[in-house]
């Protein structure tokens, strides 16, 4: 019997999450259950209240606002613990076709890959304004680049992830989930699909940010963030071989011009230049270091992930019922 969630994070969507519901597949050919969850993150509108009356199944309520990344990671372990064989990620805005839900899990059901990321067609879509498409095809070039995965709408919060790769993803980053997922994923050597969708104009300006100067900085923070923790050795290795070359310009100089009888008035060459090849010497050591640290967290992550696989197998005989983030109130009840 093959389970599908639909997870749904939501900030103050009352007014929009019916129309998104309404618009969910009820039946998938290949899908024996599609149950539907929604994540609460600190609303104070009646978000849940709504979810509950349109029959949602599994509501998780943060009591304050956490951000994004924090309700997504809420989501992903409440549908586990569900007993979802698949999951989809949607916006409660209905930016995203509801229809299209059989499109980005069909790859899924069929085995060709662990993650499908709906692509919205950034440089032709009509919804998207000219600095946003240049925008989005930069953030995904460069997300190609660090997590090595053919990406064409790296921001795109429209996906499908099976168990297995669900269970090996583990979001830190308290800003957006959507870029640190893929370069785990990609780290990870998950396979990643990407399919073309539709989407549907935006009712509302953005919650997940105020300015796009704020959206460039935090996803930037975010991706180097990303990459340096799975990829440390190579980061600060590079940033230190960098940060060497660079002194030792000035020191050649000075070598160049004692040999010419005039070195004693650049000594300070010498001295900027010794400064910068020990700096980047310690910066290559602690790439080291961080890279025996990392090893250290693969470790960790499969101990996580042979819980999960544990929790698994001690929750089958766990009714389901409605979820709870684990700082609220444990609630539960019959779905349907």
């Amino acid at each position: 019997m093959t389970k599908l969630i639909i997870q749904i994070p939501c900030l103050n969507e009352a007014d929009d999450l019916p129309t998104t519901l309404a618009a969910l597949p009820r039946r998938i050919a290949g899908i024996d259950s599609i149950e539907i969850l929604v994540i609460d993150d600190g609303s104070t509108d009646n978000t849940a209240q709504v979810a509950r009356m349109w029959g949602v199944q599994h509501v998780v309520r943060h009591r304050t606002n956490r951000g994004l990344a924090a309700a997504f990671q809420s989501g992903i372990d409440a549908a586990l613990r569900a007993g979802a064989d698949i999951i989809v990620n949607t916006d409660a805005d209905g930016q995203y076709a509801g229809e299209d839900i059989e499109t980005i899990v069909r790859p899924v059901l069929e085995g060709r890959a662990d993650i499908v990321v709906g692509d919205r067609g950034v440089a032709d879509n009509v919804h998207f304004g000219p600095i946003k498409r240049q925008l989005q095809k930069l953030g995904s070039a460069v997300v190609q680049r660090l997590a090595n995965v053919e990406v064409s709408d790296a921001v795109s919060g429209f996906r499908a992830i099976s168990r297995e790769a669900a269970q090996r993803i583990n979001i830190t980053t308290e800003f957006s989930y959507t870029t640190d997922m893929l370069i785990q994923a990609g780290r990870k050597r998950l396979a990643i699909l990407s399919v073309p969708i539709r989407t549907n104009a935006a009712t509302r300006p953005s919650r997940l940010f105020k300015s796009i100067p704020r959206f460039i900085m935090n996803t930037g923070i975010t991706m180097a963030r990303a990459y340096t923790t799975y990829n440390p050795l190579r980061a600060f290795v590079g940033l230190g071989l960098s940060i060497a070359f660079f002194g030792f310009l000035p020191i050649v100089r000075f070598l160049w011009l004692y040999a010419q009888g005039g070195g004693d008035g650049h000594v300070q060459s010498l001295v900027i230049g010794g400064a910068l090849l020990i700096l980047g010497a310690l910066v290559a050591v602690l790439g080291v270091l961080a890279d025996l640290i990392a090893s250290n967290r693969k470790l960790i992550e499969a101990s996580l992930t042979r819980l999960r696989h544990i929790e698994d197998h001690l929750e089958k005989s766990v009714e389901p019922g409605e979820a709870s983030s684990e700082s609220d109130k444990p609630v539960r009840r019959r779905a349907g």
